[in-house]
């Protein structure tokens, strides 16, 4: 005869019992993990990230956490005034304005960005400064650096005489055409092209770290497409488009034509796909195969390229073009610069 009482009581029990399975295998995985994981590392964009890396690993490699490696990573490029793609020396726009993009995002989900902000020479320290002592995500133009005065930060001149006197020299054309890879040195040497006295690059520098916990940071920081039309955005401030970090699986962060990887919302997919079980080399393939098909045209003339890293430490990168490259740097190597696959 059923027995009411009997299976409430023995339901009971069952759903328990699987709670608490449930409850162990979550506190196993992670642990089965970490001592697996390839970390503390730091990876990022290019060849000028093996110094920005460099600077990154000062703080991992004391068991600092991954937020600070990230922030004083980037600050190299940022400062570097013979980086014209990113912070001080930066080309300016076409109105002979210097503005900069960065955002940033920690292993809580928590994030920061600052778009079109001028006069401040590391915009990444701004963006944080906005992720932990604003209600905000995101702040631009005068808005940001009102913000940034407000909280410390000195107002100086970005656009160098070498910058000054490139925009000039654009000025007597004025045409507007990026050419692909100039941000990779090693790339130019191996492919030598004649570039005009008014060529110009269209990069950033995007930086992920794990650090001794298992925690998961990334920055992204630029001055965006030099002789861009002023207030133009693209990809990098903007969280999900050029930098994205979910804690429980990887990061991502892209480099190119920002236009294309805003569109398709690039690093958040790159992430969803290492969710998904791809590795970061083929969750970056897929993102960018994701551009080539819908605009097979337009990407035959421009470089997409984005890069991964998931919660085992594991890394790739994938391209739209030849030429792109990334550093990286763990307790085995400070110094490593990995070309990226490319589909063309």
């Amino acid at each position: 005869m059923f027995n009411r009482r009997k299976f409430i009581k023995a339901s009971a029990l069952s759903a328990g019992l699987l709670a608490i399975d449930k409850s162990s295998i979550v506190n196993v995985v992670p642990q089965n993990n970490q001592k697996a994981a390839n970390f503390p590392i730091v990876i990022s964009t290019w060849d000028f990230g093996i110094a920005a890396n460099a600077d990154a690993w000062k703080v991992l490699s004391t068991g600092g956490r991954a937020l600070d490696a990230v922030e004083q990573g980037v600050w190299v490029p940022e400062a570097d005034e013979k980086n014209q793609s990113v912070g001080y020396g930066g080309l300016p726009d076409r109105d002979g304005r210097v503005t900069l993009d960065a955002c940033i995002m920690d292993e809580q989900g928590n994030c920061g960005a600052v778009l079109a902000l001028e006069y401040i020479k590391h915009p990444i320290s701004v963006a944080r400064k906005v992720m932990e002592k604003t209600p905000h995500v995101m702040l631009a133009g005068d808005g940001a650096l009102q913000f940034a005065l407000e909280q410390g930060f000195k107002k100086e001149n970005l656009l160098t005489p070498a910058s000054e006197k490139a925009w000039k020299e654009w000025l007597k054309t004025a045409k507007y055409a990026p050419v692909m890879n100039i941000e990779n040195k090693l790339y130019q040497k191996a492919a030598p092209q004649k570039l005009p006295g008014n060529q110009y690059n269209h990069d950033t520098i995007g930086m992920l770290a794990i650090d001794a916990k298992g925690n998961i940071s990334g920055a992204c920081t630029t001055s965006g497409m030099a002789y861009k039309l002023h207030g133009r955005i693209g990809d990098s401030p903007i969280i999900g488009a050029g930098l994205y970090v979910d804690n429980e699986i990887g990061g991502a962060t892209s480099t190119g034509v920002g236009e294309e990887v805003v569109r398709n919302v690039g690093s958040f997919l790159v992430v969803e796909l290492m969710r998904q079980g791809y590795s970061p080399e083929a969750a970056c393939k897929e993102a960018v195969m994701r551009i080539i098909k819908k605009k097979p045209e337009t990407a035959k003339n421009i470089q997409v390229g984005f890069l991964a890293i998931n919660k085992k430490g594991e890394y790739g990168a994938y391209a739209i073009q030849q030429g792109f490259s990334y550093a990286v740097c763990n307790a085995e190597k400070q110094d490593l610069l990995i070309k990226g696959k490319s589909y063309y």
